[in-house]
């Protein structure tokens, strides 16, 4: 007991022992244990509202500027605001896809609007070619959509005027040809099997990609669809993306308008996202077998092809897989329709959360219009247009760096588990002054009083036998001398008798 006394008088934990020990008043042992509860209390109240932001998961973001000495030049995807060339409409094309293209109505008449847009020759030029009095059309529609759009898309040898890439000549040998749902585009610096891609070294206007387009804005369908107006739109529509992650420019593309040059100003953004619980970023393959790598577009467009596939048993021309594409007639009856529903649908229906790497670039546009009267008349002379027609249909975009460096923009744990240690272990100091060895030393305080208390329980269990057994042993001497004692006093009453 002496030993315990004296561990007790040296613990560091003062309010525990003092509590629970036996030496002083009822008054400091009742002090003390009121200062324990009172501190224990206080413990567990900060210590679980540490826990409970533990389990908030918080998160913030660091934003770096990188420099680099040669960045990839980014994917430029480009595609013509009319989908179909109306003078290279076929008399079979306009039977099947007529109704589609909102240029007949539903019995393959002319539509009055159609022929109140068009001027004098091309009225009667198409008056003529929506005339099937003496036509003898095919059983089915002959080919497939992405074969008629391939057709009457407006071709990149056509359109593309002049191309230049850091100052070296390029052309449409340099673009690879996509569909979105713009129809037919076009794409710069695309991943492709054997073809590297291609790098800046420098930022700024002539580092970059710079071309001219002709719009062939006469070539234009006069209406789109079913609306009874025209088109508004005439130009090209652009997305600048990076080479794993398709295009999908009806929704994250911009308009370039004709007689303006557009500069294009664009930085490159390194995005990192921390996978649940801190976040909801996808890591990993993707579950399609339509990309390789995963991004919220091509989830999008995975999410769209099933969809459809699943409900018109046909893909449009810009969904991936083995399915057979849709007819126009599928199209106008089922595909645009149920992909209508799908867009209003989309919060419950398509659920694409962002991967945990990504790259994307910001932009900022400039312009200013084109031509000026001195290159008038120098683009009159080498296109042999006029200049209204210049002014109409020539555009001139310019994307580069703005200069060579990039922004990492990184998720980030705010609140790990060293912290939450470090926070509990600093209450634990602050309102009961312990520590881990604290703790450690108060159960071998406690280790040691049920050891003191042991042996005495045990040397009295020890010694109650042989208590017991010198008692028997007592109780067998009394017995023995009281058998013996009649037999002595036969010996002395033999003895007394012997002498008679």
């Amino acid at each position: 007991a002496t030993g315990v006394r004296g561990s007790s008088n040296t613990s560091s934990l003062c309010p525990c022992v003092c509590a629970c020990s036996p030496v002083g008043s009822p008054g400091r042992r009742a002090f003390w244990t009121l200062a324990l509860c009172v501190s224990l209390g206080l413990l567990l109240s900060w210590s679980s509202n540490r826990v409970l932001h533990w389990l908030a998961f918080p998160t913030h973001t660091c934003v770096h500027m990188e420099w680099a000495r040669q960045l990839d030049f980014p994917t430029v995807t480009i595609c013509n605001n009319n989908p179909a060339r109306l003078p290279r409409l076929t008399k079979s094309d306009l039977y099947f896809a007529g109704h589609w293209l909102g240029l007949l109505e539903a019995d393959r008449a002319a539509r009055p609007l159609v022929l109140d847009l068009l001027q004098d020759e091309r009225r009667v030029w198409f008056s003529k070619l929506a005339d099937f009095s003496l036509f003898l059309p095919p059983r089915r529609f002959e080919g497939t959509s992405l074969e008629l759009l391939d057709r009457l898309g407006h071709q990149l040898d056509d359109m593309l005027l002049a191309c230049k890439y850091r100052g070296e000549p390029c052309g449409a040998h340099n673009f690879s040809t996509v569909f979105t749902r713009y129809g037919k585009c076009y794409m710069f610096n695309a991943d492709e099997e054997g073809k590297s891609l291609r790098t800046t070294m420098k930022g700024g206007t002539g580092n970059g990609l710079e071309i001219m387009l002709d719009i062939q804005q006469d070539e234009y369908l006069p209406v789109w669809g079913e609306t009874e107006e025209t088109a508004f739109e005439a130009g090209v529509r652009v997305q600048i993306h990076s080479q794993a992650e398709p295009p999908f420019v009806h929704e994250l593309g911009f308009g370039v308008a004709p007689g303006f040059q557009t500069f294009v100003a664009t930085q490159e953004q390194r995005l990192t996202y921390l996978p649940p619980p801190w976040g909801e970023c996808v890591s990993g393959a993707p579950d399609s077998g339509f990309f390789q790598v995963y991004s919220v577009t091509a989830c999008r467009i995975d999410c769209e092809t099933r969809y459809i596939v699943e409900n018109c048993n046909c893909r449009m021309v810009y969904m991936p897989g083995d399915s057979p594409y849709c007819t126009p007639e599928q199209y106008k009856d089922c595909a645009e329709p149920a992909l209508a529903a799908l867009s209003v649908a989309e919060g419950n229906s398509c659920v694409c959360r962002n991967p945990c790497n990504m790259t994307r670039y910001n932009k900022e546009l400039s312009m200013v219009r084109i031509p000026s009267k001195t290159s008038a008349r120098y683009l009159e002379k080498k296109f042999n247009r006029s200049e209204k027609y210049i002014t109409d249909n020539i555009l001139v975009l310019d994307v580069f760096f703005e200069a060579l460096n990039y922004e990492t923009i990184e998720q980030k744990k705010a609140y790990e588990i060293a912290g939450l240690l470090g926070d509990i272990g600093g209450q634990m100091g602050l309102f009961v002054g312990a520590s881990i060895l604290t703790i450690l030393e108060l159960f071998d305080y406690v280790y040691e009083v049920s050891l003191s208390q042991t042996p005495d329980l045990v040397g009295n269990q020890s010694r109650k036998p042989e208590q017991e057994i010198r008692a028997g042993n007592q109780n067998r001497k009394r017995v023995g001398n009281q058998s013996r004692k009649p037999e002595q006093e036969t010996r002395a009453g033999n003895q007394s008798r012997k002498p008679e």
